[in-house]
């Protein structure tokens, strides 16, 4: 996981201090700020009483981030066992404050000597001094080892970076060890430097971008243990919340094997729902990291989803949200569209628009507020934004208000502004100035639509991207009836799809680079879907976009290797507007 960017400030005094409640605790759905031995994160932390006892909850991404935590796999929404250093005996209750989950910590921060205090929207926590013991490296057989000994148990946050991974411990180490340290360079772990920042140490650590650790810990004696092999994914099967399950385990198709990250939403459970995301309510072009897409709508899961031009953050594909269509299908391509009755339909699809005028005349629109352009007529409506820039030469722009053409504009060069109405939409003309001519300014038009299949018109949220990857039982896999390009169709890349199982569960799929390899082509992926249970599934889209998001963390990849992306598919925990 990335290391949430930090601020140093003044180191609490190691005294006893008591728990100081708060007036009211911040806002569950809101980040606040956690003090960690002097230094300022901005992570959600949560303050409430039970049984007339004040109890402190962090989220899973703080216990994750801040101390190094592992979550351990349980069925049980209601506790949430760890391992770290092993002395969590217990598991942590944890309480559901959607969209983040909250570890309650109090018992266990008692039990290692923390002192807890909370100011304001502040939770300080300071652990006790710990000591670096030794640094040793070790060979292992499908890779090498690196071990920190520790008299007692510290905190630490991982940051793993392009080609060096960054281990940050709440620990002194003497400069005796340090200078005696001699790294021994291999194939996984390329170079190894300690630095040390008062009572803190920091390991900078060479090795492979392909390559992430596999980090645990041990007590008597306390250690921390770094793997760094190609196999490093941990196998996990966590019910986060009633209706809602994280697993990720290596799974097998042909001779290969890939690390596979998803999750399982029950979309008939009560109060969850999927909605479609994007970076900016307000405007549809527009990317940005998952993470922070999800986070500002208030998600509490999310995967990626459809395909944009990544020069001009420009839609390539179907977006329908509660009803309205945001941005319309592209080439007959896949979708995935689904309802709050749990009824999913996944399918290629078109949507027809045509503008009928007073005359009779009729006009095949090409595209709805589409990235996506080509000679015709468009049209783009207030969901596009308060303006449109023109995407080629010479376009001509029809203002329609309340039916009728009100004015027409020219845009002779790319990115030229124009407004678009609130109570009509723009059509836009490109290559074709004689439908400009046969519309003249106060023609009244009248809007039909169609989609086919005629049925999908009947599902609120849909989501294209493409290819189809099964259906009703079937790999029906034809990247070329989609008119994905060839490159594309041989690419091996980090894929994202979702999909449907027999009992109506929603899988929300990740899959990296096979072990030894490069990523899975499109069959592959179809492959893996069909092992998870699929009888429908859609790829979406994929390489460095492919992104899965729970409770603030990203689960499938470091954070700041995480793409700008357009839009993605939200699970909500509490009814979304």
């Amino acid at each position: 996981m990335g290391l949430i960017s930090v601020q140093a400030i003044a180191t609490p005094p190691k005294t006893e201090a008591p728990l100081t409640p708060v007036a009211q605790a911040p806002p569950s759905q809101q980040t606040s700020q956690i003090t960690l031995n002097g230094r300022v994160f901005t992570l959600p932390w949560s303050q409430w009483q039970t049984a007339g006892m004040i109890r402190i909850g962090v989220s899973d991404a703080a216990l994750v981030q801040l101390f190094g935590a592992q979550l351990l796999n349980t069925s049980t929404v209601t506790n949430q066992p760890i391992d770290w250093f092993a002395s969590a005996t217990l598991p942590l209750s944890t309480r559901l404050a959607a969209p983040v989950r909250y570890l309650d910590i109090t018992n266990l921060a008692q039990q290692l000597g923390w002192q807890i205090q909370s100011q304001g929207n502040t939770l300080q926590i300071s652990t006790p001094s710990a000591k670096v013991l030794g640094i040793r490296q070790g060979q292992q057989l499908n890779g090498e080892r690196l071990i920190i000994d520790l008299d007692r148990p510290a905190p630490y946050q991982v940051d793993p970076q392009s080609q060096e991974l960054i281990i940050t411990l709440d620990a002194r180490t003497d400069p005796a060890l340090v200078q005696s340290f001699k790294a021994k360079p291999g194939k996984q772990i390329k170079s190894l430097r300690i630095e040390t920042i008062a009572d803190r140490t920091i390991l900078r650590i060479g090795i492979p971008i392909a390559l992430r650790p596999r980090i645990s810990t041990l007590s008597n004696p306390n250690r921390i243990v770094l793997d760094i092999r190609p196999d490093y994914l941990v196998d996990r099967d966590i019910l986060w919340a009633p209706g809602l399950r994280w697993r990720q385990r290596y799974l097998t198709s042909g001779t290969a094997q890939f690390p596979v990250v998803w999750l399982e939403a029950n979309p008939r459970q009560p109060g969850l729902r999927l909605r479609p995301i994007l970076p900016n309510p307000a405007t549809v072009p527009s990317i940005a990291p998952l993470i922070q897409t999800a986070r500002q709508s208030q998600a509490s899961a999310a995967i990626n989803g459809g395909f944009f031009n990544r020069k001009n953050q420009l839609p390539l594909g179907a977006i329908r949200r509660n009803g309205e269509w945001l941005s319309s299908p592209i080439l007959n391509r896949g979708v995935f569209a689904w309802n709050d009755q749990g009824e999913v339909r996944v399918d290629r699809l078109t949507l027809q628009e045509t503008i009928v005028t007073s005359t009779g005349q009729q006009l095949l629109l090409t595209a709805l507020n589409s990235g996506y352009a080509q000679p015709g007529v468009a049209r783009y409506t207030s969901a596009w934004g308060s303006a449109y820039a023109t995407l080629s030469q010479n376009e001509v722009l029809l203002t329609v208000q309340n039916n009728l053409v009100t004015e027409r504009r020219f845009g002779a060069a790319p990115g030229s502004l124009f407004s678009i109405p609130s109570n009509g939409y723009l059509l836009v003309i490109r290559s074709n100035s004689a439908i400009a001519t046969s519309l003249s300014i106060g023609t009244s038009l009248q809007l039909e639509s169609t989609t086919s299949p005629s049925d999908l018109n009947l599902y609120p949220n849909i989501v294209g991207a493409g290819p189809l990857l099964i259906q009703n039982g079937q790999i029906v896999l034809d990247a070329k009836a989609e008119q994905f390009s060839a490159a594309f169709i041989q690419e091996l890349a980090a894929r994202s799809a979702i999909g449907q199982t027999a009992d109506g569960t929603i899988l929300m799929v990740t899959a990296h680079n096979r072990i030894g390899g490069k990523g899975a082509t499109l069959a592959e992926m179809a492959q893996i879907m069909s092992r998870l249970g699929a009888v429908n599934a859609l790829n979406l889209d994929g390489g460095s976009s492919t992104t899965l998001y729970l409770g603030g963390q990203i689960l499938d990849r470091p954070s700041r290797s995480s793409a700008r992306v357009y839009n993605g598919i939200g699970v909500f925990l509490q009814p979304n507007p």
